[in-house]
């Protein structure tokens, strides 16, 4: 009997371990950026699971690779590069769950709720409770539409789009994350606008009962008032709540598929 069956090259070892980590690299950095599995809960030792289970699913199907020495300045470009395509895909799901912090913020401001905050414990700042209020019900959202499974959807499409060793993110797509940012400040904005002019205008009114009548002293009445209206406002734009939800994760999501389309 011979031994030849059992016999292999050590490089061909290295070789597929090379292939395994440079897909790695990318799902690793995009569980660190994207909400749910990058917040501050989740432990690191699950996120490396998660990306090393997602790595052996993904590497068997990945397009073939050039022969790549592990040690040369070339597979550092394609660890650098790996990293910054998965912080990339991540950070724009992130932007998504930001447009309802911020719109969260805005109504609170408005409410006199501005100095009531409290730790995140998605992201380790302090920020209003209507804000976390705001994620703690995307996050539920998110997860029952199975958005979390899209994501990950778009992240195995990309290794076809954008293989490993294809090039770094080109000038449209970077310029493409860069306006996401103003997307985010307009969609809060819009998000926020019904209860922020509602609110508004109660202080408006306040403000020419104080002038006509300034013996009664109503600004005294005015925080209580503002708060219970701006509360009972919240309460009613929670009734279209979940056209808007899902008319920005459509957005989002087909932004993250026209990354590598561009």
């Amino acid at each position: 009997m011979t031994d030849a069956a059992f016999l292999f090259d050590p490089a061909d070892l290295l070789n597929w371990l090379v292939h395994f980590l440079l897909p790695f690299f990318r799902i690793a950095a995009f569980l660190t950026a994207v909400p749910v599995f990058g917040n501050q809960l989740v432990s690191l030792r699950i996120r490396l699971i998660i990306a090393l289970s997602a790595a052996i699913l993904v590497f068997p199907i990945l397009p073939a690779l050039p022969e790549i020495d592990p040690l040369s300045l070339a597979m550092l470009f394609l660890i650098v590069e790996q990293l910054l395509i998965g912080f990339g895909l991540g950070f724009l799901v992130q932007i998504f769950f930001h447009v309802f912090v911020m719109a969260g913020q805005m109504i609170a401001m408005q409410m006199g709720l501005g100095f009531a905050s409290m730790i995140d414990p998605t992201n380790g700042v302090s920020v209003a409770v209507l804000s976390q209020f705001y994620v703690l019900l995307v996050t539920l959202l998110f997860l029952a539409f199975n958005g979390h499974l899209v994501a990950f959807e778009v992240l195995i499409e990309g290794f076809n789009f954008l293989p490993i060793g294809g090039g770094i993110l080109s000038q449209s797509v970077l310029y493409t994350i860069a306006a996401a940012g103003s997307w985010m400040l307009s969609s809060a904005l819009l998000l926020a606008l019904p209860a922020v002019t509602a609110i508004l205008i109660v202080n408006f009114a306040f403000g020419i009962m104080t002038r006509a009548a300034p013996q009664l002293n109503i600004f005294s009445l005015g925080f209580p008032f503002t708060l219970m209206f701006g509360l009972f406002i919240l309460w009613v734009s929670l009734s279209g709540f979940l056209p808007q939800y899902q008319q920005l994760s459509a957005y989002i999501f087909k932004l993250l598929n026209q990354l590598f389309l561009s």
